[in-house]
């Protein structure tokens, strides 16, 4: 009899995942379900990178490039991440990996000992807190509390560091709140970091996402941070690339050198067509990105607005990315069952709070990344639904 190994043992399936299965079942099923789970633009991919892909295939783009990357590629995430963030990189700092995903991964994997810890956000993207367990380390969740605006706390992350605390994660903005980390939070947590010498881990993908005139700052660009400092970004969500696959890392050369050593043997390197389209992402005209973005504010705006006309849940007013963390305390019901009442009673699908963490509990988080038709119509069926509470 084969048995899985130990290290998976207590890593369970996606329960976002195990939604969108029960979704596809309803609907085949003949149930017409409005699907507010999933965290993907419901744009195209702007043609501009479709094109340059096109071009470059045809052009013999086909074969393996370097396992960083296409030269061409890492230079531009430089200049981006020089003109964005202040931050300088050397092109051999960057590697582009298969989606952030990877990046998760592969920075985590190679940086952790079995009995290390690590500070995660709870409530935090999934992956960061069972690639950990993987790794036979230990995933410690400092919370993101409602009452704070979601900002992190120093306090709690005093709290919960001990000897064998090794690396921090902070996701900025924030899957799945939406918040984004003020600049004095960023300081602070920047000096934590310093003074406990802390390698830090920071997942920027919705950097561009952000609304009500806030800046994205990344924590890397404070004194100290850049050499202790792993930058997660990517494509999927500012350029509506997430079946590409792409993203990248940036660090400094001591610690890409071993990163680079994990993601070699796991993808030799990222698909040759997804780095061109990238290339053509960050060099193109960046309208599409603009227009995206205020059509996400629009609908934000909507929503949250429908949410204060219901009873017994409320939200705070999301700064990035396009998630809404509902609270629903006052329903009586925690945040699988609520899932459950607006998926059978209202037809409706969003993902319950402890998916991402213990402090995920009397919240569901809404994509609004649908359009705003469906939206209308959500917020129709959520409030109906609600009344006969």
């Amino acid at each position: 009899m084969i048995v899985q190994s130990r290290k998976m043992e207590n890593i369970p399936f996606s329960p976002i995942r195990k939604i969108f299965a029960e979704v596809e079942k309803l609907k085949k099923e003949g149930l017409d379900i409005i699907g507010l789970g999933i965290g993907e633009p419901d744009f195209a991919t702007p043609s501009h990178i479709t094109e340059a892909m096109a071009a470059a295939t045809r052009g013999g783009a086909t074969h393996y490039t370097a396992n960083k990357g296409i030269l061409g590629l890492r230079e531009a995430v430089c200049r981006k991440l020089k003109v964005d963030d202040g931050l300088e990189y050397d092109p051999e700092e960057i590697i582009c990996t298969v989606g952030v995903s990877e990046g998760v991964f592969v920075s985590l994997s190679s940086f952790l000992d079995p009995g290390d810890e690590v500070l995660v956000p709870d409530p935090s993207w999934v992956s960061y807190s069972h690639i950990p367990v993987m790794n036979g380390a230990v995933p410690k969740g400092y919370p993101l509390r409602e009452e704070n605006d979601f900002q992190i706390d120093v306090a709690d992350l005093e709290r919960l560091l001990t000897p064998k605390t090794k690396i921090l994660v902070i996701l900025d903005p924030s899957n799945p709140v939406g918040s984004v980390q003020e600049k004095d939070t960023l300081e602070k947590v920047a000096e934590f970091a310093v003074r406990n010498d802390l390698l830090v881990i920071s997942d920027e993908i919705y950097e561009k996402i952000i609304y009500d005139g806030k800046k994205h700052i990344s924590i890397a660009s404070f004194p100290g941070m850049r050499e202790r400092t792993i930058v997660l970004n990517g494509f999927a969500k500012a350029y509506a690339m997430t079946g590409w696959r792409i993203g990248y890392i940036a660090a400094p050369a001591e610690l890409v050198a071993v990163m680079n050593r994990m993601h070699m043997y796991i993808v030799t390197h990222t698909g040759v067509q997804a780095q061109w389209g990238a290339l053509a992402a960050l060099e193109g005209p960046q309208d599409p990105v603009v227009e995206m973005v205020e059509e996400f504010r629009k609908r934000r705006d909507f929503v949250c607005r429908r949410i204060g006309e219901m009873k017994k849940v409320s939200c705070r007013v999301p700064g990035g990315a396009f998630y809404v963390f509902l609270n629903i305390r006052e329903t009586g019901m925690n945040a699988e069952d609520f899932t459950r009442f607006l998926l059978h009673e209202a037809h409706v699908a969003v993902v319950p709070g402890t998916a991402f963490g213990a402090h995920g509990e009397g919240y569901v988080r809404i994509s609004y990344a649908a359009s705003l038709e469906n939206l209308e119509k959500a917020m129709d069926r959520m409030e109906n639904a609600l009344r006969s509470l």
